[in-house]
């Protein structure tokens, strides 16, 4: 049994980042960029108004102003503002030379072509070039996911075929005799299908592309037959059940019949000790546990890390420092424990309630999973606890 991060650290040893390629602005979302992002221009590219309202000279509030024209937004001034002149403008205006503020409509009384300023202005209302970005700057770094607020950003500088890491394609075997998928209602000893499907999901969140072989039975040749068949199209497989140490637990055996190097079989996690690494030149295969749980978090702890250094992301994991809102305990402390929990309205972390690692449920409403390190059986109310969200 390794401790989870020498896991990590040995799993990060086998990776390399996939290829780029540029794809239209409009299909990058969740994309994770490839390249250093640098603006082709000055934002704004001009002066423009904040409001809507009357460009004037600051020094002119004082008294009643001419209005010499009306600028819209997409209209360039035919007017420079000289003393005892103003200019009404739209949100989004360039502000004609001489104005250095604008006055918001609501604080000016207008008879006939006069304006007079009712209150001044306590800024000046103007939006500078190159207040937000400078031509040449860099606006966005490699290796970010991209959200709805770059795709803004790489819309305001034209940048419309961005150059994105390809998406791996995971191939995900599950197995077991007693597993049939969900459509089927489950007889005597059977039970559905969760764990290829909440993989899937996970594998899709983090970018991935998906083959999903669906069920094998515990036999050693169907096993054999399924893993060689997923590699030829993937170069990255997830099994999910088979990997403990019962009679029929085929995964480690198998991968070492076909030429796998395994790297480990345990960790030090609870719940999801068995869980295998292996690896045959450039293929690689995670052996998860066959309880949802346990796969769900083995995923997360173990397998996105993994996922975020070959889709060229920097590795994180997102972890707050919070107390705990109650007492929680344990009898054995060989393992780091990791267990469901919420937060309170004061930003407490409430503890789930959580029977082991095949009650799926419990994450349902969970913000995120805590942990409890190795050694340590209790933690006390208030005390400081790390939490992932989910």
């Amino acid at each position: 049994m390794i401790r989870l991060e020498d896991a990590v650290t040995r799993i990060l040893k086998n990776t390399q980042t996939t290829n780029g390629e540029r794809i239209n602005l409009d299909t990058a979302l969740s994309r994770v960029l490839a390249e250093d992002v640098f603006s082709d221009t000055d934002m704004p590219p001009f002066n423009k108004s904040a409001v809507d309202g009357i460009a004037c000279r600051l020094s002119d509030i004082d008294q009643e102003l001419e209005i010499n024209e009306t600028i819209p937004a997409g209209k360039n001034p035919q007017h420079r503002i000289e003393s005892g002149q103003c200019s009404r403008i739209m949100t989004g205006a360039p502000v004609p030379e001489g104005a250095d503020c604008v006055i918001m409509i609501e604080d000016t009384e207008e008879k006939g072509n006069k304006i007079r300023i009712s209150r001044p202005p306590y800024k000046s209302n103007i939006c500078n070039l190159g207040e937000d970005i400078r031509k040449g700057d860099l606006v966005l770094r490699k290796g970010i996911r991209i959200m709805p607020q770059h795709i803004s950003v790489l819309a305001s500088i034209g940048h419309l075929k961005p150059l994105v890491y390809r998406q791996p394609l995971i191939a995900i075997i599950v197995t077991g005799d007693e597993i049939v998928e969900p459509h089927v209602m489950p007889e005597d000893s059977k039970i559905r299908n969760s764990n290829g499907y909440q993989l899937l999901s996970q594998l899709i969140k983090c970018g991935c592309k998906v083959d999903y072989k669906g069920i094998v039975p515990d036999r050693t040749d169907e096993l054999e037959h399924t893993i060689k068949y997923s590699f030829e199209e993937s170069g990255i497989l997830i099994i999910t059940g088979g990997a403990s140490k019962g009679e029929f637990d085929l995964v480690p055996d198998v991968m070492h019949q076909i030429g796998f190097k395994t790297h480990f079989k345990e960790v030090a996690i609870q719940p999801g000790k068995p869980f295998s690494f292996s690896t045959r030149k450039n293929l690689v295969c995670f052996g998860l546990s066959g309880n949802p749980v346990s796969s769900f978090i083995q995923f997360e702890l173990l397998v996105k890390p993994y996922l975020q250094s070959i889709l060229g992301m920097s590795i994180t994991q997102s972890k707050l420092k919070l107390p705990m809102g109650e007492p929680i305990g344990r009898k054995r402390a060989d393992r780091e424990y990791f267990f469901p929990v919420g937060i309170s309205e004061v930003t407490h972390v409430i503890p789930l309630e959580f029977h082991g690692s095949a009650h799926v449920n419990a994450l349902t409403n969970a913000y995120g999973i805590a942990s409890m390190p190795i050694g340590k059986t209790k933690f006390e109310k208030g005390e400081l606890v790390d939490v992932r969200s989910l």
